[in-house]
This record gives C-alpha cells, structure tokens and sequence, in this order.
C-alpha cells in the first residue's frame, strides 16, 4: 500500500465536493461540463484503485485528524463499499460523458453551471455515504444528495417535474427524519454515533425497547428513500420527467445507496443484539420483496410511456434486491449484492438508449417509436441489451445475479418453490414488457408525430458511452469474476455480524 493510498476515501469525496464551486466559475458551459466530467472520471478513478487495495490488502480506513474513532471520525472501504463506489462513480461518469448532446435540447445554456455544479454535490454524497463509518455523518451526506438530486430534476423543460420533486422531496424528508429519529434513539441508549462502537455498546444495554423502536424508524425511513414497494411512489415521476441523463445516473445508483445504508446498519448495529432479529428482517421484508416484483412488473407491462416503463421496472428490481438481503444468508446477500451491480449496468444501458432516442423523438411513448429502429439501429440494439440484461438473459450482467438469487432460494425449505417461481415470473413479465418496446420499435409502422426525416442516429458524442455500457453488460455477463468476488466478500462480513 502506498503512502497515498490511505486517503483515498476522503479524496473520493473531496474531489467531488470541491470541484463543484469551481464548475459555477466556469466562463462557458463547455469547459463547466468538461470540469465536472474529470472530476467523476477521477472519481472513477479513485474507486477502481480502492477495490484494487481492498482485493489485495483488506478493508482501508482513514482517520480523520488522526483522531481515533469513536472519539474522531472515520471513512472507510470494505467490498460492500468498493463495489457500490464502483456503481456510483460509474453512473455518473457514463451519464456526463453523454451528457452534453442531451443537456442541449433540455437545460438553458445559462443554467448549465450549476447544472454541473448540483451533479458534483450529489456525487460527493453519494459517495461520502458510502466511505463514512458515522451514522450522523450517513444523514449528512444523504441530505446533500438528495438536495443535490431535487435541483437535477426538476432542471428540464418539463413542469411536470416540479410537482414530481415536490412529491420526492416530500418523501425524501419524511424518509432522512425517520432515520435521523431511529440514530437518536440508539445514541441516546449507546452514547456514540460510529457503527462499530454502537454494535458493540448495544451487547451492554439492557432495555432493548427503544433500540426496537429505533430499528423500526430507521427500517420505515431507508425503505422510503430506497422506493421499497409501497413507498415507491416518488419514483415513477421522478425518473419520468428528469432531464435523460439525470435519469441515468439516478436509476443506477440512487436507491441503493439507500438499500446500502439500510442493510449495513441492520447487519451491523441490529442484528448481533436483538433477539430474532434476523426473522423480523426477514418476514417483513421478503413479502414486500415479492410483491414490489410481481405489482411493479404487472404496472409496466401496462405502461405507454418509455421512462415511466422503466421507473416500474426498477421498483421490481429492487424488489429481487430486497429478496436475497431478506434471505439473511450469505447466499442471498451476495445475489443481493450482485444484483445491485448487475441491475446499475442494465438500467444505466436501457436509460442511456433512451437518451439517444429522445434526440428524435420528441415524445418517449410506445406509439411514436413506430419502426424507430430501422433508422436508429444502434440506438435500439444498445436498448435491446440492457433489456436483455433486465430479463435476465444468458450472456448478460443480469443473469448472473438472478441465478445466484435462484440459487439462494434452494436453502429456503418449503418457501423455495414459491421465490424461484416469483422471479421466474418477474422475470417473464420483463420479457413481455421489453418485447412491447422492441416490436413496436422494429415492426411497427411509422413513427407516430414524427416524420421519419426527422429521425437519425443519435451522435457519436451519446453513442458511445451508450455502447460502452452495453459491452460492460456483456462483458460482466460473461467474466462476472470482480462483481462475484466483492458480492460474496460483502456477505462475508455482513454475515460475521449475526454470529
């Protein structure tokens, strides 16, 4: 490890974080955009270094004011981390690479600056999430990336937006003092706010009746920022009337970062001290995993609308994330790991075409994408991919997870036959909705309002990060080695926390 090394978690903040002014200074919107996109690349960076150390050396932590927690602050990476730090530095380097092409039809030149600068600060709390072992601090940086997020919706010419932020932030609120209600809680009954130190003052705590409550404000309050069916109802609005690439990068990282924060506090403060624990977490969660799966892919198969399509398709998907970390195995976390990197690769791809898309057709709607693809062919094969991942289709990211999460199922006894028939079924059902869009696309006739003069492939500029997307979706469908070894390293050390 070298002398540098050890910061890594604060840089992977700090560069973010303090690009994002500089961005606003910027004299041209070009050189705001080619600021930012080298911060997120640096960011990128920083995070394919940090799973390289925690591969070859184990977990990194950084004291802060080499002050020693719990009486200092402390940012650390382990796998769970490492893996997630690659999802979000990915996402948004991937949707700001793209970004410029789709930016210009859909946010004012003059406002483009601080476009850029909000998209830095909610990737320096999504990533300062991921790094800080602090409870509080995981309320600080939440709030900076949900702030951050409310101002990239609702910055594209769509009004419609305006109400869609209003309902977000009015249940991303709800959802941040939730959780800030359950860490007063525990600190009232521990008198400390680092995880670590928490798991172990709890083991001494002899009224467990309020740390119960607390681990219920906190389950409530991470459910609604993650859009765990019921409390989605944000998000299909929100990823709707977004500019496109705020689309990208949101549905790709966003509501894991919520699951990530849900599951490690649950694994690593709740589960070692409360009795039972592990069958509370997972007879409340695996129904809602079932049913987010099966309602949330019955809505989309109904839906005209491309974006909205997807928004439902991703509360089905969180729900097979919240089916292996409901498991409580390291079998099931692992899928559940997986398939929050898996799931990233697919959505970003699928989000991505419809970026590319969105450049000829004005409206994204199933019935004005009427044989589309004869003339956009790149554009809707990059679609069909990240479809097929969605699916869960051999070959492709998506499949690996859905096999390790059929996988285990198998240990689950008498409920086994019902789970592997759920995702079997969801899985279906994404078939029949991605079919939808692809028949219309290929064999449909016309293209709705739009003359077909009008519609091109998209530019190289969107392209290719598009199609870099879907090389990784192959790719990771066929060596899934990185995202395998980090998934199964992360339910390793959730799993210690139950013994």
């Amino acid at each position: 490890m070298s002398s540098w090394t050890p910061h890594l978690p604060a840089l992977q903040v700090v560069v973010p974080l303090m690009t994002a002014p500089l961005a606003v200074l910027m004299p041209d919107r070009r050189l705001s955009w080619a600021l930012a996109t080298a911060a997120s690349l640096c960011a990128l960076a920083i995070a394919i270094v940090l799973v390289g150390e925690v591969r070859d050396q184990g977990n990194i932590v950084y004291e802060m004011g080499l002050w020693a927690p719990p009486y200092g602050i402390a940012l650390g990476v382990d796998a769970m981390s490492a893996l997630l730090l690659l999802v979000v530095t990915g996402a948004s380097s991937f949707a700001l690479l793209a970004a410029p092409t789709s930016l210009s039809h859909e946010v004012g030149h003059e406002r483009q600056s601080y476009f850029y600068a909000a998209w830095l600060l909610a990737l320096a709390g999504l990533s300062g999430i991921l790094v800080t072992a602090d409870a509080f601090n995981i309320f600080v940086f939440m709030e900076i990336s949900s702030l951050s997020a409310y101002i990239l919706i609702a910055g594209g010419p769509d009004r419609r937006a305006l109400p869609a932020v209003f309902k977000y932030l009015v249940m991303g609120t709800i959802g941040a003092t939730f959780y800030l209600i359950g860490v007063g809680l525990v600190y009232m009954m521990t008198g400390t706010l680092n995880l670590a130190d928490m798991e172990l003052r709890l083991a001494d705590v002899g009224d467990v009746k309020p740390i119960l409550v607390a681990a219920g404000f906190i389950t409530v309050g991470l459910a609604l920022k993650a859009a765990i069916f019921p409390l989605h109802v944000w998000l299909p609005n929100a990823y709707t009337f977004a500019p496109n690439v705020v689309t990208v990068f949101l549905a790709a990282c966003a509501t894991k970062i919520s699951i990530y924060v849900l599951i490690r506090f649950d694994f690593f403060v709740f589960q070692g001290n409360l009795t039972a624990h592990d069958w509370q977490f997972s007879y409340f969660l695996m129904p809602l995993a079932v049913l987010g799966i099966l309602v949330a892919s019955t809505v989309a198969i109904f839906e005209s609308n491309l974006k909205r399509l997807l928004a439902w398709s991703s509360v089905a998907q969180i729900g097979y994330i919240m089916l292996g970390a409901s498991l409580v195995s390291a079998a099931g976390l692992t899928a559940s790991m997986l398939h929050m990197f898996n799931h990233a690769l697919a959505k970003g791809t699928a989000f991505l075409a419809l970026s590319c898309l969105a450049l000829s057709v004005s409206r994204l709607d199933i019935k004005n994408i009427g044989g589309v693809a004869r003339r956009m062919p790149w554009t809707m094969a990059a679609f069909v991919v990240g479809g097929l991942s969605l699916i869960g289709v051999p070959g492709t990211a998506g499949f690996i997870s859905k096999w390790y999460l059929i996988s285990a199922t198998l240990d689950m006894g008498n409920l086994a036959p019902a789970l592997i028939a759920v995702i079997l079924l969801g899985s279906v059902m994404a078939v029949v909705y991605v079919w939808r869009v692809v028949e219309i696309a290929y064999f449909g006739q016309g293209a709705g309002t739009i003359t077909d003069d009008y519609i091109q492939e998209a530019p190289l500029a969107i392209l290719i990060p598009t199609w870099i997307a879907v090389l990784l979706n192959i790719w990771f469908g066929l060596t899934p080695a990185l995202p395998v070894e980090l998934s199964t390293s992360a339910a390793e050390l959730l799993m210690e926390h139950l013994r």
